[in-house]
Parts: C-alpha cells; structure tokens; sequence
C-alpha cells in the first residue's frame, strides 16, 4: 500500500477518534500488567468491574501470593478462564519479588518471559506504562488491518504487527494502536460494521463487499414475485 493510502487511513481514523487511549483502569505498571493479562478473551468493561476491587485489595506482588489460590480465584471468578489467570498471577508475582524487587520489567523481551504475558500484553505494557513505542495487535486492531488491506488476509498476528509497524511511523505506533482498537470496537465492528457511514469505504474491500451484498439483497427483495 502506498505511503499516502496509509496516511489517509491514519489520518481518517485520527478525526473520527482523536482521544483514543488505553481503556483498562491501571495507575503504574504492575496493575496495568495484571489488568492485560486479565483481559485475555474478555472485555476491558468487565475487567475494570472486576480490578476495581482487586487494586484495592491486592496492592503489589506480595499481596497476590499471600492468599490461596482458591481466595485470587474467587476474586476473579467473572473473568473468563479465571483459573489458569490466578495461577498465571501468583506465578508472575513471585518472579517478580525473586528477579525483579518486585518491580515489573522494562524490557520486552524479558516480559514476554513472566507466565501469562504474552508479545500482545508486553506490547501494551511497554507503551502505556514506559512510553515505548509498539503495536499490540489484539482482534480489533487485527480485523481493522485486515479489512483496510494494511495486512494479509492470512498473516497471522505477528505478521499484522510487523506489516503495521513498517506501514506507521514509529512515534506514531502508540497512539496509531489505540486508534484501530476504537474504530475496530465502536466502528468496524466484527458483526454489523457501519459501512453505510464509514468514511474509509472507498479503501476498505470488506466494506465494498458488504455494501455490494446489501445492494443486491435489496434489489431482490424489491423484485415482483410472479
């Protein structure tokens, strides 16, 4: 795709949501790390219900591993796969007080080693809580790629960053994920999209498609029955 295609998609996507940013409730990185990591298969708005107690319950690493198993499960119940998270939790907060002092690592590739965090959650990590440029291509960001032919229909998730990621100037890689994940959540949804107002319809083979259908299922459902 052409470098000024790219640039008007950015651009679109920009005026549609200026104030796009990171939706889990966090206030240092530690929590954010927790809140991603809980977030796996579930929606940001469920998992802000859910840390709004936890952070005040569990203030660092410490706190997380100084209760059963059992009692971190309770308090994630409403979390999809809860169990393997509390797990993953205790887990990651004891490398955490043993490597770390506690703290949550700065590097991305020595986050990508604590259980449950994968390159996604390391990539929301190092951007939101220390400022490092990255693209973590979660399903929203994903489709948006996809639809907007800025990726393969077929990449896989590595390939979507690493396409975005040559395609989006680097001080704009933050900023540029926290826009594709607004308009892929309350735009160019994964079921009913609203193409019929989208202002990036002329670039966007899903959406042609879909309007193409429409247009012809409206076209027969207006045609005489004999």
């Amino acid at each position: 795709m052409k470098a000024a295609d790219v640039r008007h998609i950015l651009d679109t996507i920009g005026d549609l949501f200026p104030d796009a940013h990171c939706e889990l409730n966090h206030s240092n990185a530690f929590e954010l790390t927790i809140a991603v990591l809980l977030s796996a298969q579930c929606t940001d708005a469920t998992v802000n219900k859910v840390t709004e107690d936890l952070f005040q319950k569990y203030k660092a690493p410490i706190d997380y591993i100084s209760v059963p198993l059992e009692e971190l499960e309770g308090d994630i119940r409403r979390i999809g796969l809860y169990r393997n998270k509390a797990k993953h939790i205790q887990s990651l907060c004891s490398i955490l007080i043993e490597q770390y002092g506690g703290e949550v690592p700065e590097a991305h590739d020595l986050l990508v080693t604590l259980p449950g965090v994968g390159r996604k959650t390391a990539n929301v990590v190092v951007s939101n809580a220390f400022g490092v440029p990255a693209i973590a291509v979660d399903t929203h960001v994903e489709r948006v790629a996809k639809r907007l032919a800025l990726a393969g229909w077929k990449d896989s998730v590595l390939e979507v960053e690493k396409k975005l990621m040559k395609a989006v100037p680097r001080d704009e890689w933050t900023l540029t994920h926290h826009r594709l994940i607004f308009f892929g959540r309350y735009h160019c949804k994964a079921q009913n999209p609203k193409c019929q107002v989208c202002p990036l319809l002329d670039v966007c083979r899903e959406g042609k498609k879909r309007m193409k259908t429409a247009v012809v299922r409206k076209a027969k459902d207006h045609t005489p029955k004999s």
